[in-house]
């Protein structure tokens, strides 16, 4: 009994020492696995310092000035330099602007006109960081905002440029009341104190723009065309930005309800001195409201001046012919106006290429070498260009004899120098490449009748395809000589 009792004890005191050395065994484990933590914690800080070291060269926040023009002595707000805007890659890449440069100077209104598709749009929402840059860049008070930049900065972006949207159906959340959508740029920057001057920062905009305090808890679907588009501007001016981009924001308004906008923006401008990118392609509605005014064709900036400065001296034929548009009031006048019609084949820039160049009076003009000399002389001389011309009722009714007459020689075969069905379908990339004999005879008739798109598809398919044919024409030839060896 008594060797058994020993037996049991000293199998407990082994039982007793196995279960300490699995303990401590477990507690160096876990000592070196907070070392290893430890050291991990080190160099995470240490590859953070760097981090910060790196983005200490870049700019976390806005100056409070921008650059002076040394021109004109006035702070520039915004800067435009020379960029792109491409959507699409490859063939079907699309270039929206090319090389636009303009700049925006402090509490001014720079209106921004051209027909629909000219890029007026992608410019206001490039400015907003909406619309990524293919070249060039965008600064505002002297600070690259487009492009990567860091977050601290992305949000003063945001808190101090603001937009209008051209359709205020569709820019308003049709499941908030007007106060959250009001109060939603509040809240995402903590611009209040407390709830109670929240309120009275929403009511005071609401009243500014001439809305009751009562549709505060109304949703957009009970408004009207004109009172959503005084929400929109209410969102927007209650962050107090800098910088307005209003994007044709009268566009889809009645006449009444648009004068009532843009005395809005004008009041606006005059008691906070508020800088306004104004974009529109009507130019008798930006003349009575702009500072300056820049007009754009299909990507390009042609002409930018004052605003009496451009319709006293519209040097470019598109900005003529925009001013040949502008309706005249008297019915009689009106229908005997004859357009200005702009064609852009009479330039001629095969070998010098044109450029946005200043030709005085702080008027910049788009053309080549010898256009600038003959626009700056036109300027120098004093003479308005004749944009619109008046006929009487017998000159009238010849022009128009005349007109029907030219339209009805028109040659048939000019309808399709342009295909509408030149899609450079992948369709035909395919097939050029399984048959290549077939994709020679698409490509050479594609480009025959000037399916440009279809023309490029074919060729890559059979230029692919004979390379393929000639790798395993290769192969075949290597396999036989090996076997003949």
């Amino acid at each position: 009994m008594t060797d058994e009792k020993e037996l049991n004890e000293n199998n407990e005191s082994a039982t007793v020492d196995a279960s300490l050395n699995e303990e401590v065994k477990i507690e160096e484990t876990k000592v070196e696995e907070v070392k290893v933590e430890d050291v991990k914690a080190e160099a995470l800080t240490e590859e953070h310092a760097q981090t910060e070291e790196v983005k200490e060269d870049e700019p976390t926040s806005l100056p409070e000035h921008g650059p002076i023009d040394p021109e004109t002595g006035k702070e520039i707000l915004l800067s435009i330099k020379n960029i792109d805007i491409t959507f699409g890659k490859g063939d079907r890449a699309v270039k929206a602007v090319k090389n636009a440069s303009f700049d925006i100077y402090k509490g001014e209104t720079f209106s921004l006109v051209g027909e629909s598709g000219s890029g007026k749009t992608t410019i206001g929402r490039a400015v907003i960081r909406v619309n990524p840059l293919a070249a060039g860049e965008i600064q505002y008070k002297g600070v690259r905002i487009s492009g990567k930049i860091n977050r601290k900065l992305d949000r003063d972006v945001i808190r101090n440029i603001q937009m209008v949207f051209q359709d205020p159906a569709a820019s308003l959340n049709e499941r908030a009341t007007v106060d959250y959508i009001v109060s939603e740029g509040l809240y995402n920057f903590n611009l209040f104190e407390n709830e109670a001057d929240r309120v009275q920062k929403v009511e005071k905009i609401i009243d500014e723009v001439g809305l009751l305090h009562e549709h505060l808890t109304r949703y957009p679907h009970e408004f009207s065309g004109g009172q959503r588009q005084r929400i929109g501007l209410a969102r927007a001016i209650v962050m107090e930005p800098e910088l307005i981009v209003a994007d044709e924001p009268i566009s889809a308004l009645d006449v009444s309800i648009r004068a009532q906008i843009l005395n809005l923006l004008t009041k606006f401008k005059q008691e906070r001195g508020l800088t306004c990118l104004f974009i529109a392609h009507d130019l008798s509605i930006v003349r009575f409201i702009s500072d300056r005014i820049g007009v754009i064709y299909k990507g390009d900036i042609v002409e930018i001046a004052e605003a009496e400065e451009l319709f006293n001296f519209p040097l470019h034929p598109y900005t003529r012919s925009l001013i040949s548009a502008i309706p005249i009031p008297d019915p009689k006048l009106e229908k005997n106006k004859v357009l200005f019609t702009y064609d852009p084949s009479i330039h001629d820039y095969s070998e010098d290429k044109p450029s946005l160049q200043n030709i005085g009076n702080n008027h910049f003009v788009f053309g080549n070498t010898k256009e600038i000399e003959e626009y700056k002389a036109i300027r120098d001389s004093g003479t308005t260009p004749k944009s619109i011309t008046i006929l009487t009722d017998e000159e009238k009714a010849k022009y128009d004899s005349e007109k029907e007459n030219e339209e009805e020689k028109v040659d048939e075969s000019l309808i399709l120098s342009k295909p509408l069905h030149d899609t450079g379908s992948f369709f035909y990339s395919f097939i050029s490449f399984l048959f290549v004999i077939v994709g020679g005879i698409l490509w050479g008739v594609f480009k025959h009748n000037k399916y440009y798109r279809n023309y490029k598809a074919a060729k890559k398919g059979t230029i692919v395809g004979l390379i393929v044919l000639g790798a395993i024409i290769l192969i075949y030839l290597i396999a036989l000589l090996f076997a003949l060896v």
